[in-house]
């Protein structure tokens, strides 16, 4: 049995951690968040220190780093531009460190953590947990069979995700680019991981809408060509979504054929641990190229939108 930390257990993402350390059975020593609604841990670690002052919880973490007690994985799921923080702390802390992705916003920032992992011997491993997804794990062997038969095939894909949020987003720390990276990294980042983990490395990126609620453009991929639209506004739901009171739209259509896989994502937390536990986890390299399209499209400029844009490109007025 392994003890876990945990940073940002009142957030949104922390059940799914709690469940993984409970499903794979292990223990949840410690945890911290400046918020003190966390009754969930009732639910899994009723027994759990717990602090809001980051001081303590270090003092306690501290207490044991170098004891046979001392904490093994530090779960981090704190705000995205606290997460390189936190990691370090981690690390320092002689664990290792389990982060939700975004692993970080910034390029240079993997680079550093990657000196500060061989210093201190610890492993950094992400979520990435769209890469287990059967379906997705499904695609990625058909793909690399139909390339075998033609190593110069590619796929024209469309990807469409539309996760609607309340006016809430507005005033939390997602809708500031700077804290959560915008549009693109706090909702699209694992698909653009996905794509390519399976299509090859980034050659050609166009960005043609950066709104505070959507961002689209283009990805060229080594073999893909890739449309692609982000977005947290319900009004671009289809209307069958709608209909069925759904909010969230997920759409990969390849080659002119729709990928479902709107289920299987339960447990995909779970099975992200369990390969961590066995010493299989996606490191800093693994997490890299996302973090690098996603900043690119933080911080390009906007092309027009001609030649290869989705289609939902066309709901705009200055098109």
């Amino acid at each position: 049995m392994k003890k876990f930390a945990l940073i940002g257990v009142a957030g949104y993402i922390a059940p799914r951690h709690l469940k993984a350390i409970k499903d794979t059975n292990n223990y949840l020593d410690v945890a911290l968040d400046k918020h003190d609604s966390v009754g969930i841990l009732d639910s899994f670690f009723p027994n759990c220190a717990f602090f809001t002052e980051f001081e303590r919880f270090d003092r306690y973490v501290d207490k044991f780093r170098n004891t046979k007690d001392k904490i093994d994985y530090i779960s981090i799921c704190s705000p995205n531009y606290l997460h390189d923080s936190h990691i370090r702390f981690a690390l320092r802390s002689n664990t290792h460190a389990i982060c939700e992705k975004p692993l970080v916003l910034n390029p240079n920032n993997v680079y550093k953590l990657m000196d500060i992992e061989k210093e201190y011997n610890k492993d950094v491993n992400t979520i990435l947990q769209l890469r287990l997804h059967p379906t997705i794990q499904d695609l990625k062997k058909k793909v690399q069979a139909k390339l075998k038969e033609n190593p110069s095939k590619i796929f024209d894909i469309d990807l469409t995700y539309i996760t609607s949020r309340g006016k809430w987003y507005f005033y939390s720390w997602k809708n500031d680019l700077i804290k959560s990276g915008g549009v693109s990294t706090n909702i699209g980042i694992h698909f653009f991981d996905m794509l390519i983990d399976i299509f090859g490395e980034v050659q050609n990126s166009k960005v043609h809408i950066k709104k505070e609620d959507v961002h689209s453009g283009f990805l060229e991929l080594k073999y893909a060509r890739v449309r692609w639209f982000l977005s947290i506004n319900e009004s671009f739901l289809p209307t069958n979504i709608k209909q069925k009171g759904q909010r969230t739209y997920r759409n990969i259509c390849i080659d002119s054929k729709q990928l479902e896989f709107s289920d299987g994502f339960t447990d995909l937390h779970t099975k992200s641990y369990e390969m961590i536990l066995d010493n299989q986890g996606f490191s800093l390299e693994d997490s890299l190229s996302s973090i690098c399209v996603a900043s690119d499209i933080r911080n390009c400029s906007l092309s027009r939108i001609e030649g290869d844009y989705h289609p939902l490109c066309m709901r705009f007025n200055d098109v």
